[in-house]
């Protein structure tokens, strides 16, 4: 039976007063949609430079699968592990406001997933749009675990430039024909530097300037006269990267999932953990070539890295490519170009992507980044640094990652032998952080943390060291975007160098590079509850410890709150 006309009006009725007084549920079409995925951890047999091996992957694919979304999409991605490794998935740069539980950094978020365990990470992308990317996050996994994260814009939202003909997603990434898991054991062990890789890679693909390996080269088909959008993510684990397409320039619209103002370039500098989405723009008329498209590492440490390039093919679809034109790449050491590059960097800052940066700071942070050495243990010949272990700090601590996960123990307040709240807000022992180190150059270990009071606004100096080479350090941290208000080469000088910040339009982001021989320095607020990582992204330097964390407590209102975490969080 129907129900009767006056019933149907008042159902009108109370359906159209919650639509005004709930104006939002009138706009669910662009408050987002939940989207599903399904990441099946599997060992796979993969060949590249004629070797075959087992690796960790998802679903059987390397790379691993793309994941899309909007803006203000939530994402649940169930994780089911079938190998015997613990893993865990951390979704790089994701700010996880409310969401803490589902950042992913074993030990700090999460306990691993283990064998045969399921974890079904649930998060909603606030704020945030443009390339991403995900990766595996405990010990070195993420040389075979990872994939892209790509955020659209809301619907009927475009980009602050012209609509590109297409959009083309580029990740470089490391090869290793031994095990990565091998490899870092080792080296932990021993206390000597890790072996490198052998390959870069395009989608997986080292290219043609490797033995054994022009059947996997990555091609990219353009047609003349178009614009075409590059996602380039640096998925690489211990290096950061030059990349050049031949006689093609660039022009510069995003790193970090942040609009920039744009730019021309012929050259990139891409470090581990960072994105960078470039315009370019096809010759008018295909001509008779092709281009390699070339990525290879820049380094300034004194260890040992790969020497080697990768390469891709940009190729015209009407042209017979008689010849392969080769990009003049800048000296492997060239710090000044890769200074040059990071100083164009800057924020949009206008009505549409104003800059929220701290103009007055709360709590200052004076922290050094860079290598140093622990004791060989007795009985036992190390390969480090004189008969030591390598080793690896901020402010000369090592972290040591607990047995638990931090984010619980926080949580329910049982800190007790977890960790502890006294991270020195600057360097213990001041030296000449870029002159001639000291004759002590041995780190502490321990697990110490910051906290910080909800809303806090945050500055942070990080000052590269020479102990053991000065290299650059690519720094990330989870939970945050940050602002990069100021860098340069030599000792931070606290009473010259912050009048020359800028707190106009500095570049957000959420990994920058400790320059080689020098500083930055970045601004943030504390808005997001949790505890969150800190860490160099070069893989070698996070397993020496070249990491810590910062707990943001709660704020007085609901929306400022952590809540409880989900039922099928990981034990340990």
């Amino acid at each position: 039976m129907g129900a009767s006309p006056e019933i149907l009006l008042t159902i009108l009725l109370v359906a159209m007063s919650c639509v005004l007084a709930f104006p939002e549920a009138a706009s669910a079409k662009h408050a987002g949609i939940t989207r599903h995925y399904k990441f099946n951890i599997k060992l796979k047999n993969v060949t590249r430079l004629c070797h075959t091996k087992s690796m960790v992957t998802v679903n059987g694919k390397f790379p691993g699968p793309r994941v899309v979304a909007r803006e203000g999409d939530r994402l649940v991605v169930k994780v089911v592990s079938h190998v015997p490794n613990n893993i865990s998935i951390h979704w790089h740069g994701i700010r996880q406001l409310q969401s803490g539980w589902a950042d992913g950094p074993s030990y700090i978020t999460q306990c691993p997933i283990q064998t045969n365990q399921t974890y079904v990470y649930n998060f909603t992308i606030t704020g945030q749009r443009g390339t991403l990317f995900w990766h595996a996050h405990i010990s070195w996994l993420r040389a075979s675990v990872y994939g892209s994260l790509i955020v659209f814009p809301k619907h009927n939202v475009s980009y602050p430039f012209a609509k590109p003909h297409k959009e083309v997603t580029i990740m470089l990434g490391e090869w290793f024909n031994a095990d990565p898991e091998a490899v870092i054991s080792q080296a932990l062990q021993t206390g000597g530097g890790p072996n490198v890789s052998d390959a870069y890679t395009f989608n997986g693909l080292p290219g043609p300037l490797y033995n054994c390996s022009a059947n996997n080269t990555y091609k990219l088909k353009v047609i003349p006269g178009k614009t075409y959008l590059l996602r380039l993510i640096n998925a690489a684990l211990n290096d950061e990267l030059f990349f050049s397409i031949a006689n093609h320039t660039f022009t510069v619209v995003e790193v970090d999932a942040t609009y920039v103002k744009p730019f021309e370039t012929n050259l990139l500098v891409i470090a581990p953990g960072q994105t960078t989405n470039v315009l370019l723009k096809t010759k008018p008329i295909a001509p008779n070539a092709s281009f390699y498209m070339l990525a290879r590492p820049y380094f300034t440490g004194q260890g040992t890295f790969d020497n080697t390039t990768g390469a891709g093919i940009l190729e015209y679809e009407t042209s017979s490519n008689s010849t392969t034109f080769t990009p003049t790449l800048p000296p492997i050491n060239a710090t000044n170009v890769v200074a040059n590059f990071t100083r164009k960097l800057r924020s949009l800052a206008n009505s549409q992507f104003p800059v929220n940066v701290p103009q007055t700071v709360d709590k200052k942070f004076f922290f050094t980044v860079g290598l140093g050495n622990s004791p060989c243990p007795k009985n036992q010949t190390c390969q480090g640094p004189n008969g030591t272990k390598f080793s690896a700090s901020v402010n000369n601590i090592s972290m040591a990652l607990p047995s638990s996960a931090i984010l619980q123990s926080y949580f329910f307040k049982k800190s007790n032998g977890v960790y502890t709240s006294d991270f020195p807000s600057f360097p213990l022992r001041p030296f000449n952080y870029t002159g001639t180190p000291p004759n002590n150059t041995l780190v502490i270990n321990g697990t110490k943390l910051v906290v910080l009071p909800f809303n806090t606004s945050v500055e942070v100096v990080m000052q590269g060291t020479s102990i053991l080479g000065a290299e650059s350090h690519p720094l990330h941290i989870h939970g945050f975007n940050f602002y990069v208000v100021g860098e340069g080469f030599g000792n931070f000088d606290p009473n010259t160098d912050p009048k020359k910040f800028n707190l106009v339009d500095p570049v957000e982001r959420n990994t920058v590079g400790v320059p080689s021989g020098g500083w930055v320095a970045i601004r943030f607020y504390a808005d997001n509850p949790g505890v969150w990582f800190m860490h160099c992204h070069f893989d070698v330097h996070l397993s020496w410890g070249l990491r810590m964390a910062w707990i943001v407590l709660d704020g007085t209102l609901p929306s400022q709150k952590l809540p409880p975490p989900p039922s099928d969080l990981p034990k340990c």
